[in-house]
């Protein structure tokens, strides 16, 4: 029997699903090249920083504490390693006067300075996720899938710059990718055949006369389980029933926001739940290899997020200039902790799906951190940064490695360029790929 192929479809009405790696997929006698599952790269931003002794270790090597914000992400130890002393210089002032945040979101990914404007002329520079996306268009659905949990505007002025500098992806130094909020959106987009394009009422009438999307996929479903094994056939049983949890949870009642009208339906009322059902939907993404490349915004740098379920009512960005005030760093330290939770959730999340010999999370290089340390001194030169995945067995984890003051972020992703095989020879202000990450 020839293996079935790696991107095979259920197809039914419009809808689509892509399927994970099964051992269908794999030829008879062992494993080829391009039958080992694909490395996946991911880059979840934190906005506005953390404080300092909250997130960095004391030691360094293997045997650190990991510190209150780290703290949920301590069971998976040896997939973690914390990286010290990042900094990105080309976040700094550098003559153009306040905007820290703006300047932060835009050079994350890309190592740039920008070009300090409020008009059209935007100038920053193409991001990292992006020339890993341009390398696997051609192998995957969508080159790449860019998320956020906070609205971003695209017009107008935000911290003294265009607004549309507080998105961390560019496709060119001249086109920055906003990111989608929408969990009903994203959903459609990687499973549905529903006209996004259109307005509202008919995206309601296509809704009403649709079924689930499993439902609609099940012929195609029922024929292909009759012909795989027993451990196949569990394997997309979880499958099908992540997706049809996401669809119920997507579906609930209380999913829609009110009584604001500036946020489109279909996204839970508190932070955790949003991020949480955005974050499965990248990682069934990342299952099915539809995309390879994701961006992940917690927020938008400087924006005015409230945290009410944790006791922050007031906006992350307002605590963060708290001068010394203890109240006031405890809640800037509250909402860091919430965010690496969902963090936390999403690796645990990677660790649990099998693929190949391991877990979808051996096949992953994930950083999650910030282009902005202390938040109260808009620091960029001690930027909070972890790396967490297998990265297909390059990266070895466990550690906390303490680099020297003002090493180029942008080493880090070059690094990361490179354990997905995207080699490249420069990206922002790189000055070379990050040693002792366990590159081999």
């Amino acid at each position: 029997m020839r293996p079935l192929p790696r991107r095979t479809f259920l197809r039914g009405m419009g809808a689509a699903i892509g399927l994970p790696m099964l051992e269908a997929m794999l030829p008879a006698f062992g494993a080829s090249k391009d039958s080992a599952p694909p490395t996946r790269l991911m880059f979840v931003y934190a906005p506005t920083g953390a404080i300092p002794k909250y997130w960095y270790p004391e030691s360094t090597g293997r045997n650190f504490e990991f510190p209150r914000t780290l703290k949920p992400l301590e069971p998976f130890r040896e997939n973690v390693l914390v990286l010290s002393n990042l900094a990105h210089h080309n976040a700094l002032s550098l003559g153009d006067g306040n905007g820290d945040h703006a300047r932060a979101a835009s050079t994350y990914l890309t190592g740039v300075h920008i070009k300090k404007t409020e008009g059209a002329d935007l100038r920053a520079g193409i991001s990292v996720d992006q020339i890993a996306a341009n390398k696997f268009a051609s192998a995957t659905r969508f080159p790449s899938l860019e998320l956020t949990c906070e609205d971003s505007r695209q017009a107008g002025a935000c911290d003294s710059y265009s607004c549309a500098y507080q998105n961390i992806s560019w496709k060119s130094e001249t086109q920055p990718l906003p990111p989608e909020m929408n969990p009903r959106q994203v959903f459609e987009r990687l499973f549905g055949g529903l006209d996004l394009s259109a307005n509202e009422s008919v995206r309601a009438r296509q809704q009403a006369d649709r079924k689930s999307i499993l439902d609609l996929t099940m012929r195609d479903a029922k024929r292909l389980q009759m012909n795989l094994g027993p451990t196949d056939g569990r394997k997309l049983d979880e499958y099908f029933t992540a997706i049809r949890e996401v669809e119920q949870r997507i579906a609930k009642p209380g999913n829609s926001v009110t009584p604001s009208l500036e946020k489109p339906s279909g996204i839970p009322v508190t932070f955790g739940e949003h991020a949480q059902l955005l974050l499965e939907l990248a990682a069934l993404a990342f299952q099915a290899d539809l995309t390879r490349v994701c961006t992940f915004m917690m927020a938008r740098e400087g924006g005015v997020r409230t945290y009410p379920e944790i006791g922050v009512p007031e906006a992350h960005h307002s605590c963060s200039h708290h001068k010394g005030d203890p109240e006031l760093i405890e809640k800037v330290a509250k909402v860091s902790d919430h965010h690496a939770l969902q963090f936390a959730w999403l690796v645990g999340k990677l660790k649990s799906m099998r693929e190949g010999d391991g877990s979808l999370l051996d096949h992953c290089a994930i950083t999650y951190g910030a282009a902005i340390g202390d938040p109260n001194v808009h620091d960029h030169l001690h930027l909070p940064t972890v790396l967490v995945g297998g990265g297909s067995g390059r990266i070895k984890g466990g550690r906390h490695i303490r680099y020297a003051e003002g090493t180029p972020m942008s080493n880090l992703h070059l690094s990361m360029l490179d354990v997905a095989g995207v080699p490249a020879e420069k990206l922002g202000d790189a000055t070379g790929k990050l040693t002792e990450l366990g590159l081999g």
